[in-house]
């Protein structure tokens, strides 16, 4: 009898010790997997060294993996050798398998943007927050600026950010070393003065593009909310106003 007891008592344990070495069976055996580093291999050989692939994910598609490459997704057979560029749409659901997976792909950490790089400026309560990666020579950039004005209880954060051209940097410089560096950045891109000055203080801009690197960002403007998902372009005030108030629910 206290045999049989003892044996009862010890099922449970070699259950759940049988359910850990199978998670870890599994596990050991993906990671044996050779097939998704032959598929990163074969696409980085054909990218050189034009882009890094991030990673490379199996989809709902048997046979067909997705391969990240910075933040854009294309997708390949198990060879690596054939690459489809497009996007793939479940179309039970009508559901964009593409644009949620380089959105999850691509969402930050609020909590981590250095906000004291940022130019800050406030309207109404500022209880909505927003970053944005911005060029001062980009008339997108100047366009969502003056989307921003149409709205209220918002604080902007923005990153200086000059990909376009050498005078880029130069104004960055300027707007940065200004004396008010928020009215300095506003009356720029909102037509209202031009940036002076020699621009010479110590600024965040190389740091700024190290972090617009790492986040993937390859066009201005780019608009990141708190919870970590961004908008890229100049989206218009209702999109702005249909995302801020998702946040809230």
């Amino acid at each position: 009898m206290l045999e049989l007891i003892r044996r009862r008592a010890l099922m449970p344990a070699m259950v759940a010790c049988g359910i850990v070495a199978a998670g870890l069976a599994l596990h050991a055996a993906a990671a044996a997997d050779p097939t998704t580093e032959r598929i990163k291999a074969s696409v980085q050989k054909m990218l050189g060294g034009r882009a890094e692939v991030k990673s490379v994910e199996k989809t709902p598609i048997a046979g067909l993996f997705e391969v990240n490459i910075g933040g854009q997704l294309v997708y390949t057979d198990a060879s690596g050798r054939y690459i489809l560029n497009g996007e793939m749409v479940d179309t039970r659901t009508g559901t964009n398998l593409t644009e949620d997976r380089v959105a999850e792909l691509n969402r930050i950490k609020w909590s981590d943007l250095p906000l004291t790089r940022a130019i800050k400026w406030t309207k109404g309560d500022g209880s909505r927050q927003m970053a944005v990666f911005s060029d001062p020579n980009c008339g997108y950039c100047k366009r969502i600026e003056q989307t921003f004005q149409q709205m209220d209880n918002i604080t902007v954060y923005t990153f200086l950010y000059p990909v376009l051209s050498p005078d880029s940097e130069v104004k960055s410089k300027q707007v940065w070393c200004a004396a008010d560096r928020t009215k300095a950045w506003r009356d720029w891109m909102l037509g209202k003065g031009t940036p002076s000055g020699a621009g010479n203080c110590k600024t965040p801009l190389e740091e700024n593009l190290a972090l617009g690197h790492s986040l993937n960002i390859t066009g201005t403007p780019a608009v990141f909310f708190t919870d970590g998902t961004r908008i890229p372009g100049a989206a218009d005030v209702a999109t702005l106003e249909r995302k801020l108030s998702s946040l809230k629910k």
